[in-house]
């Protein structure tokens, strides 16, 4: 009797011990998307940004150019086939500063534009440039980045069948209109009172970088 209760307890309990041998291999999840297990490595890795901003914010030269009675002439062009603006808008509700400018709290509409060669970002107010920022950094825009990040409209069943007429007309050519340039846009604040903007427009992504305080 007691050798069979001895046998009927190693059969219960035996399985649920692990036995990892030399060629084992145990698969591993990290409970945050911010860390990796590599394969060959008992190490975690995690992603980091290595970019110095401080010191990408004192290689930055001000804009030394300005536009006639500060029009960004390329706005028309830019909004000829919409019945609204396609930049960003940008609401600041406190000051943050670029070397010698202070931009003022305020809504402003963001525009990249190149020029000799350097990418620039206009901020504007009532259509006028009021502030010219370099950029730092452009990037391609990943192929999916609108679909996941742009908020989907929920119409009404009424607006849905307006919007299924429209796009059946818009398969002729006749009346087929440009779709709309797509905008985005990302504010990170920083370490050492840095702040960085991303505009996302179009195909590519313009990153700039200012202070939070003045220096």
């Amino acid at each position: 009797m007691l050798k069979k209760l001895l046998i009927l307890f190693i059969l219960l309990f035996i399985p649920l011990v692990p036995i990892y041998g030399e060629d084992s291999t145990v698969e591993r999840q990290s409970e945050s998307p911010e860390f990796s297990y590599p394969e060959d490595s008992n190490t975690i890795s995690i992603p980091k940004n290595n970019k110095n901003y401080a010191q990408i914010y004192n290689d930055l030269e001000p804009a030394n150019f300005a536009y006639m009675h500060n029009i960004d002439p390329d706005q028309y062009y830019d909004m000829k086939d919409t019945t609204w603006a396609p930049y960003p808008l940008l609401r600041l509700n406190s000051y943050i500063y670029f070397k010698n400018q202070a931009i003022e709290p305020g809504y402003y509409l963001i525009t990249p534009r190149e020029h000799k060669g350097n990418w620039y970002m206009l901020f504007k107010q009532n259509g006028k440039v009021a502030y010219i920022i370099p950029v730092y950094e452009k990037n391609l825009v990943p192929e999916t980045f609108y679909e996941t990040h742009l908020p989907k409209p929920k119409l009404t069943p009424s607006q849905k069948v307006h919007m299924g007429v429209l796009s059946f007309l818009g398969k002729f050519s006749s009346t087929k209109r440009r779709e709309p340039v797509k905008s985005y846009m990302e504010i990170n604040d920083l370490e050492n009172y840095f702040v960085s903007i991303i505009i996302y427009y179009g195909s590519y992504k313009y990153s700039t970088i200012f202070r939070t305080i003045k220096l």
